[in-house]
C-alpha cells in the first residue's frame, strides 16, 4: 500500500455588507459576504489548496489567478471539479477532509450539515469523512472570514 498524503489549505477574505455568501458551495443567508474575484467561497478555496498541496500540484492561485478575467465571478465548485479531475489523472482520491471556518458572521452552526453534505457530494466522500467546524473570533476580527482545511489523500 502506498503512503497517504496530507495537505494543508488556508484562505482568508475580507467581508462586506450584503452580497451572496457561498460557503462550501452552499448559498448562506447572511448579512455579510466575502469579497473576491470569483464567488469568494473561502471554504472551497482552502479545501482546493489542501487537496492540491497533498497531491503535489500547483496551488489554487497559480491555477486560477485572480489576474485572469476568465475566473471573475466563477463558482468555486468549478475549481473543486477541476481539482478532482487532476486527482483522477494522478490515480488519487480524497480519504477525508477537516475544515475550520473562523468568523463572527455568518454563524456556521445553522448551515453546518448542509455544507458537509455539499462537500461530501463534491469530493465523492461519505459524510462521516467530512468535518466542518465553526469558530468565532469572540469579536476580535469581524471584518474577515478565514478557513483552515486539511485533506488526506490516498493513492490507488
Amino acid at each position: 500500500m502506498k503512503a497517504p498524503r496530507v495537505g494543508l489549505g488556508y484562505d482568508c477574505h475580507r467581508l462586506q455588507s450584503g452580497g451572496d455568501c457561498y460557503l462550501g458551495g452552499v448559498l448562506i443567508d447572511s448579512p455579510v459576504s466575502p469579497i473576491g474575484h470569483s464567488d469568494a467561497d473561502v471554504l472551497l478555496h482552502a479545501v482546493c489548496d489542501a487537496i492540491l498541496g497533498a497531491a503535489g500540484l500547483d496551488d489554487l492561485g497559480t491555477q486560477f489567478s485572480d489576474k485572469d478575467e476568465q475566473w471573475r465571478d466563477c463558482r468555486s465548485t468549478d475549481f473543486v471539479k477541476h481539482c478532482m479531475q487532476q486527482l483522477d489523472e494522478k490515480i488519487m482520491s480524497v480519504a477525508s477532509i477537516d475544515c475550520v471556518i473562523i468568523c463572527d458572521e455568518p454563524k456556521i452552526s445553522p448551515h453546518r450539515q448542509k455544507i458537509r453534505e455539499k462537500l461530501s457530494s463534491l469530493l465523492n466522500l461519505g459524510i462521516d469523512r467530512v468535518n466542518v467546524k465553526g469558530k468565532t473570533t469572540e469579536g476580535g476580527d469581524s471584518e474577515r472570514i478565514t478557513v483552515h482545511a486539511v485533506a488526506l489523500l490516498v493513492e490507488a
